[in-house]
């Protein structure tokens, strides 16, 4: 397959109109030609949308996949999503919602070609950006990750090898769709080290991807730090962003094609912090320079989807951590549901006035209903239903306990009153719930770099911290210590030594059923509640979750994701196939107290940008000077607030 990247001027004229896309063929082959990409031998532009199979129910991916077709799209990218295939070492998960080879198969019998962003690095706001929880298990992650270290590239090299066993066959080069493969994901914005780039290179040219186009991408401010010499590379930008995007690849990359390998038309919403968008009219100025210019485009995302579950990463992008939202709607031309929007058939326009392709009808999109009001009833406490604990003379991460996601309790017995002592942690991942016999005594938030705080106790008594994994950092060097829990804490100055440790997942509570009395009025502490409601008629809803306080809900036992009532998310996306005619049954895991039964409803919209309480008042709040950084601004630590956000 022809690969030759010429370095010459930069051409920047239009390339003929790509053919109408079809399924690829037996022998066909996809190259670089200079300034422009070739499929057989002729000329082809790259109009691709991303959208990722885990963050789409997997019997909507045929539906997504013809919206892309509908918005003149001849191409989808995706990632993969390391993790979710071995979410432990040796251990693969390639079926259900996580066969990828289906989901690319899909995109072919719809007539759409593949970028594969095969990693191992994702971002994406991601948990961890796609690695797997027990990576961290080995203390030399902290300086091994994303390096040539062994510690970090033997597990990696084997998982390249493994997901080039599932997806290679699948390249165009055997009759598949994947067009390109590409190698890592903005490393230049993580590092420099190229003998790191080089190896994974190798990696990949040693696996079944040996025959593939294969690219880098980076930001623009990133490219020199991330690509590879020989190897096409790409460049991502936001709204407005584009000359400057495209000079800089022009002018590292003189002769090869001009390809965003990311253009952001939205932005990712964090826990706290009010809801995203980004204005169509300066994108559609992007996306024609890009297009005019005969370059090839990825329009990250297309679709977002949902980060059902605990698979939702986190920031520090406004300064300090926040997890993010369930929702990955993104403010993408196709919404979470995926509902077309005003951005959808303003892209198409402009899309199909370059390729002079057909206008598809746009498909019909699922029916939404509404879930009629339904009282969740209290349940029962957590603290009846706690593991067998690990005993340890220190702390515990989770990932020492071969646990990825969920929460983890330390409980110690303190043998003497307490007058005001201090309570310290060396530091919390990412938020805790400190009690005394059971009563609350403080929180500390990871947001807010609370690490300590004063009981007081006229007895001996039992101290229990609850600490919640809310998500991996995505991004930054800061990931090579996103271990979840806290390593030790002491007592006025005193280490705490002896500890009963409980490990919970929250995998799987179906067997949790309601064991509370009916005349139970209020719920103190972390507790699990359960519910259901009717249904005459399935179709996708929004359920309202503005009434409960921070933790997990499950429906029919899928686990939709997380709330918290700091916005800006109030509706949880919930998707048909989830549900059935009949009784539906509910499920919810808050840590926050409830003095009545919360009400939860159904909705026919989403509601995405709700009230954010906190934010007013966040020692954090400074506005970015560019809205599509990938990193805010450096900011001091703030100071710890005198008392944590009301619950």
């Amino acid at each position: 397959m022809k690969k030759t990247l010429l370095l010459c001027a930069l051409a920047l004229a239009s390339i003929p109109a790509l053919a109408q896309s079809q399924p690829a063929k037996s022998g066909q082959s996809f190259a670089v030609d200079g300034d422009h990409f070739v499929l057989d031998g002729k000329p082809f532009q790259v109009v691709s949308g991303e959208m990722h199979y885990a963050r789409i129910p997997r019997e909507y991916w045929h539906a997504r996949l013809k919206m892309a077709r509908a918005m003149g799209l001849n191409t989808i990218a995706t990632y993969v999503f390391w993790n979710v295939h071995e979410p432990s070492p040796g251990v693969y998960n390639f079926s259900g919602q996580y066969d990828l080879a289906a989901f690319i198969k899909a995109a072919q019998e719809e007539g759409l070609y593949v970028l594969l962003r095969a990693g191992p690095y994702s971002c994406a706001e991601w948990e961890f950006g796609g690695f797997p929880a027990w990576l961290l298990k080995d203390p030399k992650m902290s300086r091994a990750l994303r390096t040539n270290d062994d510690a970090f590239m033997v597990p990696a090299e084997e998982w390249i090898d493994r997901l080039a066993k599932e997806t290679a066959p699948l390249l165009i080069e055997h009759g598949g769709p994947i067009i390109a493969v590409q190698v890592e994901n903005e490393y230049g914005n993580f590092g420099n080290e190229h003998a790191y780039m080089e190896h994974m290179l190798k990696i990949f040219q040693s696996t079944g991807y040996k025959d593939a186009l294969l690219y880098t991408v980076d930001p623009s401010k990133a490219l020199a730090n991330g690509s590879l010499d020989g190897i096409l590379a790409g460049v991502n930008f936001g709204t407005g962003s584009s000359e400057q995007g495209l000079a800089k690849l022009a002018a590292l990359r003189p002769g090869q094609p001009l390809f965003a390998t990311e253009y952001w038309p939205g932005w990712f919403d964090l826990f706290g912090h009010p809801h995203e968008t980004r204005p169509v009219a300066p994108q559609l100025k992007d996306i024609e320079n890009v297009l005019s210019r005969g370059g090839s485009i990825n329009i990250y995302m297309f679709h977002g989807g949902t980060n059902f579950g605990m698979m939702a990463g986190a920031s520090a992008s406004t300064g300090n951590y926040r997890g993010n939202v369930t929702s990955y709607d993104y403010d993408a031309p196709l919404d979470e549901a995926g509902h077309p929007t005003p951005k959808f058939f303003a892209y198409r326009d402009l899309i199909l006035k370059y390729t002079h392709g057909p206008k598809l009808p746009v498909p019909e999109v699922a029916p939404v209903v509404a879930i009629p009001e339904f009282t969740l009833k209290f349940a029962t406490p957590l603290w009846q239903h706690l593991p067998e604990p690990i005993s340890s003379p220190t702390p515990l991460t989770m990932e020492q306990l071969d646990q990825a996601y969920g929460y983890i309790l330390y409980r110690h017995q303190l043998d003497a009153p307490v007058d005001g002592k201090p309570l310290a942690l060396d530091a919390v991942h990412d938020y805790a719930r400190v009690y005394l016999d059971g009563k609350l005594a403080g929180t500390l938030d990871r947001h807010y770099n609370q690490t300590s705080l004063t009981l007081t106790s006229t007895k001996p008594a039992q101290l229990d911290i609850l600490v919640e994994n809310t998500g991996r950092l995505n991004s930054t060097k800061n990931m090579r210590n996103e271990w979840k829990g806290f390593h030790s804490a002491t007592l006025d100055g005193t280490p705490l030594t002896g500890w009963q440790i409980y490990s919970l997942p929250m995998r799987d509570v179906s067997a949790i059923q309601a064991l509370a009395p009916p005349t139970l009025q209020s719920a103190q502490g972390p507790h699990f509640d359960s519910g259901s409601f009717v249904l005459a008629q399935t179709g996708d809803a929004f359920l309202d979750i503005s009434t409960l306080g921070k933790g997990l809900i499950w429906i029919n036992g899928h686990a939709l994701g997380r709330f918290w009532n700091i916005g800006p998310q109030d509706t949880l996306y919930v998707p048909a196939p989830w549900l059935k005619k009949g009784r539906n049954e509910v499920q919810i895991f808050d840590l926050f107290s409830a003095a009545a039964p919360p009400k939860l409803v159904g909705r026919t919209k989403p509601i995405l940008d709700g009230p954010t309480p906190t934010y007013a008042d966040d020692p954090e709040r400074k506005k970015k000077a560019d809205p599509n950084a990938e990193f805010g601004p450096k900011l001091a630590a703030p100071a710890s607030p005198s008392m944590p956000p009301k619950e």
